[in-house]
């Protein structure tokens, strides 16, 4: 469900799965890092030359993006950072400042079309809300979520990556992008 209908969010997916094979006891589903193996796999099976383009499409899109957005210390995360991005893959940027309105603002005075929306998320043991603003980019939607400026700092949780939320500033997507695939 993953790889071929873009289901980005492990807990839905897995759930989902249960549902549909009748499953009563979800201990039983695998983890979040196996699925991403897993997801690894199938990608280089069925679509390695295809995922290697679009992968590498996503990420000159999610570096485009950062760059115009440099002022508020852009930070990609997600699929599109950690090379698992399927055929629907939606492209995470985090961004950092004191206000959303300043993002607002900026993408008005650009002329740049979004919508809003929010995204819960952890830190530490609280969970918070944090105000997004989703894109049309040129190969998918790109979500930008708003953190306070000491934010970058700290990582919110994860169910992947011992709980740790992995971004990336504009030199090391541009370092990727200049690795072989």
């Amino acid at each position: 469900m993953m790889a071929e209908e873009g289901i980005s969010d492990y807990a839905f997916a897995k759930r989902k799965a249960a549902r549909q094979l009748g499953m009563e006891d979800a201990d039983c589903l695998p983890g979040n890092a196996e699925i991403e193996s897993e997801l690894r796999l199938h990608q280089q099976v069925f679509y390695k030359e295809e995922h290697a383009a679009s992968l590498r499409q996503l990420r000159v899109d999610a570096l485009a993006v950062m760059r115009l957005l440099e002022r508020f210390d852009p930070q990609l995360t997600g699929a599109v950072l950690d090379g698992t991005a399927g055929r629907h893959a939606e492209t995470d940027v985090h961004l950092f400042t004191d206000s959303d309105k300043e993002v607002e603002f900026f993408l008005l005075d650009n002329k740049i079309p979004y919508q809003t929306g929010e995204k819960s998320y952890h830190r530490g043991s609280e969970r918070r809300k944090a105000p997004v603003f989703m894109l049309e980019g040129p190969s998918g939607l790109i979500r930008l979520t708003i953190f306070a400026p000491e934010d970058a700092r700290t990582s919110s949780r994860n169910a992947l990556n011992d709980g740790v939320v992995v971004r990336a500033r504009s030199a090391v997507v541009a370092t990727l992008l200049n690795e072989k695939t």
